[in-house]
């Protein structure tokens, strides 16, 4: 896939006819209209995803891209390289937190070494790899148009696979130390904000650790001249090849290969959503089949999603990453669905149905 291929992917708007069926069913059971909230309307958004509205999700996958960042060696992180190799080896055997969640929630790990700096043989442990890492972005370039093509074009192909063996909703998840300072370059970029807005602690920076963070990301959009509020394909795809991680890139082709093949897609924290971001400026109606999971402790993250008007319905403060925020959301959905699949209606107990009124 080259850049033309990818600015040229059309994104097929969902159903309507799914989603009114949906709609209909949800009306029809014998509790109160819209009772459930905004999570009635995310089985209405998977119906017309999938174009069904007899919605299921028996087969759940979790993507985890993993990859190092060479911007740590500017001191942006208080943990070095070898952490990033550390967990995504504790993925590939089931022990890391996000598989331990996952296996409760009743959802695949697919753990993706799409750019880990260290070469890791581990079973389990997809390898998509890239390259070792991206660049130190504070002195040259994170990672050449080819790289980045090739990662976004593992994320789509991933997608795709799930597809094909079954799986009905994806949850997105990362690892990489370093990877909330790149966000936070592409977050101020593509939202039009200066970094002291989107930027946060991470995993747990000092006040001084913070302010260099800041002057990080203030130098790397002054150096690359990135400009603000930008939208244009062409800018985006610039930003992310001078700033942005191999597992945001990763991360932006599960997006894009969500809409393609018609799956919905979980975002998890600030990591996720930038690469959700990105995926929809490169590809316009990818945002239509992205579903919000949590709001995340960092800035930027409730930014981003209410600029793709995506609702999460998590607000716990959380900063783990891996992916846990999105899985957290699966158990939720399948106690929704039951009440969705298995209620009794109106019809079923003799009781007239309540009525939908628009005001006027």
């Amino acid at each position: 896939m080259d850049k033309e291929e990818l600015f040229s992917i059309k994104i097929q708007k969902p159903g309507t006819k799914a989603y009114n069926s949906a709609q209909v069913h949800w009306d029809g059971i014998a509790k109160p209209l819209d009772g459930l909230g905004v999570f009635e309307d995310i089985i209405k958004q998977i119906a017309a995803i999938t174009g069904n509205a007899d919605v299921v999700m028996d087969k759940k996958a979790v993507v985890v891209m993993c990859a190092d960042n060479g911007i740590i060696e500017e001191g942006v992180s208080q943990s070095g390289h070898e952490v990033t190799s550390i967990v995504s080896a504790n993925m590939a055997k089931g022990i890391a937190s996000v598989c331990r969640m996952a296996r409760i929630a009743g959802a695949d790990v697919f753990p993706v070494d799409i750019g880990i700096k260290d070469n890791i043989e581990e079973e389990g442990l997809l390898n998509r790899k890239v390259a070792n890492g991206t660049a130190n972005f504070a002195k040259e370039q994170a990672m050449a148009d080819g790289e980045l093509l090739q990662a976004i074009q593992a994320g789509i192909s991933i997608a795709g696979d799930l597809k094909e063996k079954g799986y009905k909703i994806i949850a997105t998840g990362e690892m990489g130390i370093g990877n909330t300072t790149t966000s936070s370059v592409l977050a101020s970029v593509m939202l039009g904000l200066p970094a002291e807005k989107v930027a946060g602690r991470g995993a747990g920076l000092s006040d001084k650790g913070l302010l260099r963070k800041v002057k990080v990301i203030r130098d790397a959009i002054e150096k690359y001249q990135l400009g603000s509020k930008i939208e244009n394909k062409e800018e985006i795809f610039r930003a992310l090849c001078c700033a942005g991680g191999l597992d945001i890139a990763g991360l932006a082709g599960v997006f894009i290969g969500g809409a393609v093949y018609h799956m919905p897609v979980v975002v998890d924290g600030v990591i996720s959503a930038t690469a959700a971001l990105a995926a929809e400026n490169l590809v316009p109606g990818c945002k239509q089949y992205m579903i919000a999971s949590h709001t995340g402790k960092e800035p930027a993250c409730r930014l981003i999603l209410d600029k793709l008007c995506l609702n999460p319905v998590i607000n716990a403060g959380l900063a783990l990453g891996e992916g846990t925020g999105a899985v957290l959301l699966f158990p939720m959905l399948d106690m929704v669905l039951e009440v969705y699949r298995e209620n009794t209606t109106f019809e079923d107990i003799n009781v007239s149905q309540y009525k939908r009124f628009t005001d006027k």
